[in-house]
């Protein structure tokens, strides 16, 4: 089936989904966790390398903050609307071996999801342990595609998603914002 390339905002009672373009993503990718480029990275950031599946966030406001989401032992996502901090990382990185950082500014796309039917929704799209906890990051499926879910603000959860899949996750949030009428029987 052909998908529209529709990325509109989905709201409905107790869900809202939307895209949000001013969020920037990076990879970082090191090889120590307590080497040069860690310590940089939180010199620059004032945020630390989060642990196993924990997401971290600096002490700014909503739009000035440093969401930092564990992916894997070797890698973390940097999600941030600083305009000019991967380049600044990057500057900085530049004559360290043991880590860099990989925009994906291009490359992913980030969603805002809110309201008390997230959890439904993420049950309906991925799987009754889809959707993470404050202070979680986890790389997860919905609608069979790799989504990084991270929650570091009560009310809401962001997605990360490769830019090609997001159209599909949209139509698929779409349809499950829809059923989220109909009990789920288990």
């Amino acid at each position: 089936m052909a998908e529209s390339h529709d990325l509109t905002p989905v709201q409905v009672a107790g869900l809202r989904v939307l895209l949000e373009p001013r969020l920037q993503v990076a990879s970082l990718r090191y090889f120590d966790r307590e080497g040069a480029f860690a310590h940089l990275l939180q010199d620059i950031t004032r945020v630390a390398l989060p642990d196993t599946l924990r997401a971290l966030s600096s002490a700014g406001e909503t739009w000035e903050a440093i969401i930092l989401a564990w992916l894997s032992p070797t890698e973390t996502v940097m999600i941030s609307a600083q305009q000019t901090l991967v380049e600044t990382l990057q500057g900085a990185a530049a004559a360290l071996a043991d880590g860099c950082i990989v925009d994906q500014r291009g490359g992913a796309l980030v969603f805002r999801t809110s309201g008390e039917d997230v959890p439904g929704l993420f049950a309906r799209l991925g799987g009754q342990c889809a959707c993470p906890s404050i202070g979680e990051s986890l790389r997860t499926r919905l609608a069979d595609v790799a989504v990084l879910a991270v929650k570091v603000q009560p009310e809401e959860t962001l997605l990360v998603v490769e830019r090609s899949y997001g159209a599909h996750l949209m139509a698929a949030i779409r349809a499950g914002a829809a059923d989220l009428a109909i009990p789920l029987f288990c």
